[in-house]
């Protein structure tokens, strides 16, 4: 006698594999929410760190203009009073009372200048440590200013600028910077530079206070009096802020110039006597390294010293920890000012966020097992009647009669289906076989194609990162998986060659014409010049045993970079439009497509481009978008686009071609889109 099995009620393993999937569904969703809220937290606090990073630089931009202002004010009054040598002690005298981030002024006159002063005239005056102000006279044989490597270029440079720090011939300790004026005399001539000297100790501790976890950093910044609540914030004697909730995490900022020597920093002693790069390179530190070249580039961004890197961001440990760094250049000067944040200020809310959450969800996940249990061992009772007649026909009964339900539901439609699935089950699966096979073979061949087509575009944006003349943007959305538009451009000679262009019809027969075309604008543009000249050669080579009669609508133009001449031809293609101050279509003539007709001649057009115009070009994909209720998109609509993003001052072109393909996609709707969407912008700017 066959050993009889226990049974195993469906709804227990039911129950168990809910129980099983739903723990699986939660441990995914916990995750998730984890990552998003750790992103989510970690972008909100960077965008917080970036703001205490753009006050430090407007006040450091405060302090560079403050000097820059009281001295430029005096400019005239000394170039009028150059008869009086002894008043120029006055006024530097002026300058330094006047402006309190003054530390020293002198003017260092050219040799002989006033033969009773003799060889050497500097009028000099100097806050001292008391406050006080003390005139001297600098320069003498042992302190000869007129061969100094400062005065000399100060003179051939002929502008006012920053100088390189230094220190003072005779003090070694106080680290200095210099705003440096010409000062000429009403022949033209330069006689004299006037510097006014910061001092970097100074600035080193109005910009931040102490280092290091041991000496409870605190970051100075300059925020606005209505955001002081809590008592968060707390003002010194110059207009600073120093942010206490900061204190104790190991913040602290720092200033570098051009080279990498320190302006400022949290150890006084680093100003001027330490390099940045001389550092990171000590502590074999190659990503410190890189970003120092990212500062002195005048770049802005934020870097992480993720854990487990093999490349160890080690200059800016913080007691072991990894870190943050924001960074971004100060304007009008070759300085560069850093924060470096403990990574744990910012990841410490998610990793709260997500524990808390993990143990709601374990909370959950008891109470809907023991719910579950219940509600399954109901809903499946009538599979157990089911099971039993599915028993009789398996000994070869196949007259039993099958269960009664009274519910039309999904297990009534089970043994409805029971009765037929024997006969049609070896047949359906045939046919699914071959069926899938075949739909699987179309599928990957034209997505083939599709990648072959996208992969013939431009496809990196921006193009020419090196260029500060030009700024390019496209994009193609096919209607189906392979489609007709297209759009190229490239360099020759300073020269920008660029076309954009619609097949007729759609799909796969549009595809091939459409790469036939791309190639041969190529191939013909590499060797002429002329747009005209191009659209002629490429209307002859496809009218050539065009048995399918397909034409191409083309717009082809050659802009010149050096001069913004900009000369363009179109082929029966929408009208461009140009959007600088304002936003207007560029005149077009009437010539037919290429491919229409053999032997036919296409008109040549020129305008001059003013510098940060935007040359905007699309298909019929845009203008003849329809929504569900089949009203065209219009080129009104588009011209309202440009000239709203005009206003906003928006005109680069990724940013508004994306506004432009946000817009058609609102207007649209659910509808299917009916035609290739290819859209092109090309933003002038001549070099400076």
């Amino acid at each position: 006698m066959a050993r009889t099995r226990k049974l195993r009620p469906f709804y227990r393993r039911l129950t168990r594999r809910i129980g099983i999937a739903q723990l699986i569904v939660m441990a995914l969703a916990s995750w998730l929410i984890y990552f998003v809220a750790a992103r989510t937290t970690k972008l909100e606090e960077f965008e917080v760190y970036k703001g205490f990073l753009k006050v430090t630089q407007k006040d450091i931009r405060r302090i560079l203009s403050d000097v820059y202002v009281g001295t430029q004010n005096h400019v005239p009054v000394i170039e009028e009073n150059l008869d009086h040598p002894d008043k120029m002690y006055d006024l530097m005298e002026r300058i330094v009372e006047l402006n309190p981030h003054v530390r020293s002024c002198g003017l260092s006159f050219v040799a002989d200048y006033y033969p009773q002063k003799g060889h050497w005239f500097c009028p000099y005056a100097v806050r001292t440590e008391d406050g006080t102000i003390e005139r001297r006279t600098i320069g003498d044989a042992q302190n000869d200013y007129l061969k100094a490597e400062w005065f000399v270029e100060a003179l051939k440079a002929d502008s006012s600028y920053w100088s390189e720090p230094f220190f003072e011939s005779n003090d070694t300790i106080v680290p200095l910077v210099s705003y440096m004026i010409p000062i000429h005399n009403k022949q033209g001539k330069t006689v004299a530079i006037l510097g006014a000297d910061l001092s970097l100790t100074w600035f080193s501790g109005k910009l931040m206070r102490g280092r290091g976890l041991v000496n409870k950093d605190t970051i100075n910044v300059k925020v606005d009096k209505n955001k002081k609540k809590n008592h968060d914030y707390e003002d010194d004697e110059d207009g600073f802020t120093t942010i206490r909730n900061l204190q104790a995490f190991g913040c602290y900022t720092f200033v570098i110039n051009h080279d990498g020597t320190f302006i400022a920093h949290p150890d006084s002693s680093y100003a001027i006597r330490k390099n940045y790069f001389k550092l990171a390179k000590e502590a074999n530190d190659t990503i410190g390294e890189y970003i120092g070249r990212q500062m002195v580039a005048g770049e802005e961004g934020i870097y992480c010293n993720e854990e487990g890197d093999e490349s160890h961001f080690e200059f800016f440990d913080v007691e072991d920890i990894d870190v943050y760094l924001a960074y971004m250049p100060i304007d009008h000067t070759d300085w560069s000012v850093g924060l470096v944040v403990p990574r744990i200020m910012i990841d410490i809310v998610a990793i709260v966020f997500g524990v808390v959450f993990v143990i709601l969800i374990g909370l959950a996940l008891l109470v809907v097992r023991f719910v579950g249990k219940f509600v399954a061992k109901r809903a499946t009772r009538p599979l157990s009647q089911l099971a039993e007649s599915a028993n009789e026909v398996a000994k070869g009964n196949f007259n039993a009669p099958l269960p009664q339900l009274k519910h039309y539901d999904e297990v009534r439609q089970l043994r409805d289906s029971f009765e037929e699935m024997q006969h049609a089950l070896s047949h359906y699966m045939d046919e699914l076989k071959e069926t899938t096979a075949s739909k699987a073979a179309i599928e990957n061949e034209l997505k083939v194609a599709h990648d072959i087509q996208m992969s013939m575009l431009p496809k990196t944006f921006p193009p020419y990162p090196e260029r500060d003349d030009i700024d390019i943007y496209g994009s193609l959305t096919p209607a189906k998986d392979v489609g007709g538009d297209l759009f190229d451009f490239f360099i020759r000679n300073e020269k920008l060659f660029f076309c954009i262009g619609d097949v007729s019809g759609k799909g796969v027969p549009a595809s091939l014409v459409m790469a036939v075309t791309r190639s041969l604008f190529r191939n013909i543009a590499a060797h002429v010049a002329e747009p005209d000249g191009i659209v002629m050669t490429l209307n002859d080579a496809m009218s050539e045993n065009n048995d399918t009669n397909m034409f191409v609508t083309l717009f082809v133009g050659v802009l010149d970079l050096q001069t913004g001449v900009l000369e363009y031809c179109n082929a029966g293609h929408n009208y461009a439009m140009l959007i600088g101050q304002m936003v207007s279509s560029i005149p077009c003539d009437h010539n037919l497509p290429v491919g229409a007709m053999p032997g036919m001649t296409f008109t040549k057009q020129q305008l001059t481009l003013e510098p940060q115009s935007t040359i905007f070009l699309y298909t019929d994909g845009l203008n003849e978008a329809e929504d569900p209720d089949h009203i065209l998109f219009g080129v009104e609509r588009i011209i309202h686009i440009a000239e709203r993003m005009v206003k906003e001052g928006k005109n680069e072109p990724t940013t508004l071609i994306n506004e432009m393909i946000e817009g058609v996609h609102r207007f649209i709707d659910d509808a299917e889109q009916s035609d290739d969407l290819t859209i092109l912008a090309i933003k002038y700017g001549k070099r400076r």
